[in-house]
């Protein structure tokens, strides 16, 4: 049986390139070679796709986050494929490990879909859905799911309703990582929260703070069937005021609690939530779901996440294996789930 050729594709031109290029490497060094053969294509800031060596480090080296070199061999798409120096690449599936805008969100779920290529994630909806924060919260509201109060606004120039009361979380309706996002304690640290936010999108969401737990699930379609992991908590380092880019990526301080420490009954309420939203959000392959279990013992939905952070240490993975399945078994059922769907523009 011959093995099927995976485009791992990562960096992206969003504030997340290179999260993207460090998940990236997690997959390229568990991939199980017996049944596939890996092409690593890294998208530079620019937007040029370049085929790269397999043997590409992008490991994060004393705090430095790794990138796509602006320089290399360029490939070009067409609709028979991917090509570089004039020959087919022959790529079966893509693997878009590319977190936030143009990566996660629709666009090149789209590109794909011209071309006829099959790829691991959700589609072109789902995507874009998701990755919208202010779409996906009516959609969640809808199925009676509860979502953190809040507005959206594209300027500075508006007027805080008064169901609204601090502190309030401002951040990028389309962004990930938490980057662009601000704890905002009193008034006049609003304005400039928002500022902040529009650098990274023009449209932004100001919500209610929710206290208590932060709480994360991960989907897994695979093998016909939906599951659900068990849930975990994230706990931070007390110098947090939230989980931010720096407690995500670059400070081991973060835990993760499995299962959380949750009152009985309340992890299969957030499971049943969990799945309930990526039904609900039209979620293919995996999604990885965050939830507050707030100190009034309410559950709220934060968001869905279709391509979540993919390294060995990731929570995705983490909750993954809780679940008996490990880190190359994942990337396997991905890529095969992937193989096996039906290439669809409906999608």
């Amino acid at each position: 049986m011959s093995k099927v050729r995976v485009a791992i594709i990562c960096g992206g031109k969003s504030s997340e390139h290179e999260i993207s290029c460090v998940s990236a490497n997690g997959v390229l060094g568990a991939i199980d070679r017996s049944l596939f053969d890996p092409v690593l294509i890294g998208i530079t800031k620019s937007g040029k796709w370049l085929l790269l060596a397999e043997d590409t480090n992008f490991s994060i080296i004393n705090g430095a986050l790794p990138s796509v070199p602006e320089s290399g061999v360029e490939i070009s798409l067409t609709s028979s494929g991917l090509f570089s120096g004039g020959k087919n690449l022959a790529i079966d599936v893509a693997f878009p490990i590319l977190h936030g805008p143009y990566g996660e969100d629709g666009t090149i779920q789209g590109l794909f879909e011209m071309i006829g290529l099959r790829y691991v994630g959700s589609g072109v909806l789902a995507s874009a859905v998701s990755m919208d924060k202010s779409y996906a919260k009516p959609i969640f509201a809808a199925q009676g799911l509860k979502v953190a109060e809040g507005v959206v606004v594209s300027s500075n120039k508006f007027t805080l309703p008064s169901n609204l009361s601090y502190p309030l979380f401002v951040k990028p309706a389309r962004s990930g990582s938490s980057r662009g996002t601000s704890k905002v304690k009193q008034a006049n640290e609003l304005s400039a929260a928002v500022d902040y936010a529009l650098t990274f999108d023009t449209k932004v969401i100001i919500e209610k703070a929710v206290v208590g737990k932060e709480i994360e699930c991960a989907v897994l379609q695979a093998d016909g069937e939906i599951k659900v992991s068990a849930v975990g908590q994230i706990v931070i380092a007390e110098k947090y005021e939230f989980y931010d880019f720096q407690a995500k990526y670059l400070d081991n301080t973060m835990q993760l609690l499995v299962p959380a420490d949750l009152p009985a009954g309340v992890e299969a309420k957030i499971q049943q939530a969990a799945l309930t939203a990526f039904k609900a959000a039209g979620c293919e392959g995996l999604a990885r779901i965050d939830f507050f279990y707030s100190n009034d013992s309410e559950i709220i939905i934060n968001e869905i996440n279709t391509m979540p952070g993919f390294t060995p240490t990731s929570v995705y993975p983490k909750l993954i294996e809780h679940s008996g399945i490990n880190y190359q078994q994942l990337i396997t059922k991905l890529i095969y789930t992937a193989q096996n769907r039906s290439a669809s523009i409906t999608r």
